[in-house]
């Protein structure tokens, strides 16, 4: 009479991993982005479809498996000469440029993903992204280990703020004497006409993008010279249009907009995925400055987030005295990659390193 099987006599097989290369955007991005961090599943296919229609480029897109099941996608484009084989990941610069991973992907993913990666392109560009991006960080420790070559710049550090649980907090959130200055700047703002705050998402896209971008319009971001605004013109406008076509993005776009006797006065406009927010852009019309519409405006948007359950709000870089003021702190650093490949291209990565004075994979890669 036989034993019964027991667990010890089953043996546990590694996944059977393969990828490929595939021309144009691949389906299985969205079946990745679902699958990964809540932090980076705005990386939909209508995301990079966006980013292509607004800033141009023919992409394909590496596709890996682990026991059939899609792990890894990452879409590339050429830049650059052509006969030097280069390639970036395409997207929006705000709030960063990456790649889909499923949670829970073999290091082995990321060993298939270079081999073949090797074979079509001499080299990657991915950026700009913080040293805390999970996809970028597992990417990099393994290409270390294949004998790639990286050079990193970096940009700057984002600025983040924790938001205090509802009914947790020790003390008020805000401070009484924030909203006290809160209420004084509303009763004189009062005075330019009848104001009202509203919260756009889903549906209003993209249609209300025109209000965000007649305030961006009379800012100072529209009047500058070396600016370009998000909502106002051009490619960037072009870029948020195009993802809002697809429903689960326009669902985590969402925006505060201040409106004066209905006409825009201020806004804030954020990519919602859940625990964290993005915080992408902000801006006001000057003819309101002294009564601070844009911090009224945010610290509205600041407690209508928190009591939806976001816990984080990442602010990127730049523009540190209003961040602070709202309590925001510095966090990762944000850095531009370059990932050669083993041979004459990485050779060339360390010289050109070297005379940049920049720090190498090795030195500079978080792990």
């Amino acid at each position: 009479m036989s034993r019964p099987m027991l667990l010890a006599d089953f043996v546990c097989l590694p996944p059977a991993i393969r990828g490929d290369v595939v021309e144009g955007l691949a389906a299985a991005i969205d079946t990745v982005a679902e699958r990964g961090a809540a932090s980076h599943r705005f990386l939909r296919f209508g995301w990079y479809a966006a980013a292509l229609a607004a800033y141009g480029g023919h992409a394909r897109t590496l596709v890996v498996e682990e026991d059939g099941a899609p792990v890894l996608t990452l879409p590339f484009v050429p830049f650059g000469l052509g006969f030097m084989r280069m390639a970036a990941v395409p997207g929006c610069y705000w709030p960063f440029r990456s790649f889909g991973v499923g949670l829970g992907a073999s290091d082995a993913t990321f060993k298939v993903a270079l081999s073949i990666l090797a074979s079509h392109v001499n080299a990657l560009r991915i950026g700009p992204v913080q040293d805390d991006d999970p996809a970028v960080r597992a990417l990099v420790k393994a290409a270390r280990a294949q004998g790639w070559v990286a050079i990193d710049r970096q940009l700057g550090e984002t600025w983040t703020l924790d938001l205090p649980p509802p009914d947790t907090a020790t003390e008020p959130w805000p401070r009484n004497s924030t909203l006290r200055k809160n209420r004084f700047h509303e009763k004189h703002l009062a005075e330019h006409g009848a104001p009202e705050w509203r919260f756009l998402s889903g549906a209003d896209w993209p249609t209300k993008f025109a209000a965000l971008g007649s305030v961006e319009a009379a800012s100072w971001v529209g009047q500058a010279d070396r600016t370009d605004p998000k909502f106002a013109r051009g490619a960037h406008l072009a870029f948020w249009q195009a993802a809002a076509a697809d429903t689960a993005l326009a669902t985590m776009f969402r925006a505060a907009l201040l409106t004066i006797d209905g006409d825009p006065a201020a806004f804030s406009f954020d990519i919602d995925t859940g625990d964290l927010l993005y915080a992408v852009a902000n801006s006001y019309d000057p003819r309101f400055a002294k009564q601070s519409p844009g911090k009224l405006l945010q610290w509205r948007n600041l407690v209508a987030a928190r009591d939806r359950g976001v816990r984080r709000v990442d602010w990127g870089s730049g523009d540190s005295g209003y961040k602070q003021v709202l309590g925001a702190r510095l966090g990762s650093p944000i850095r531009d990659w370059l990932l050669l490949k083993p041979g004459l291209p990485a050779l060339a990565g360390r010289t050109f390193g070297a005379f940049l004075g920049q720090k190498s994979l090795r030195s500079s890669s978080p792990t």
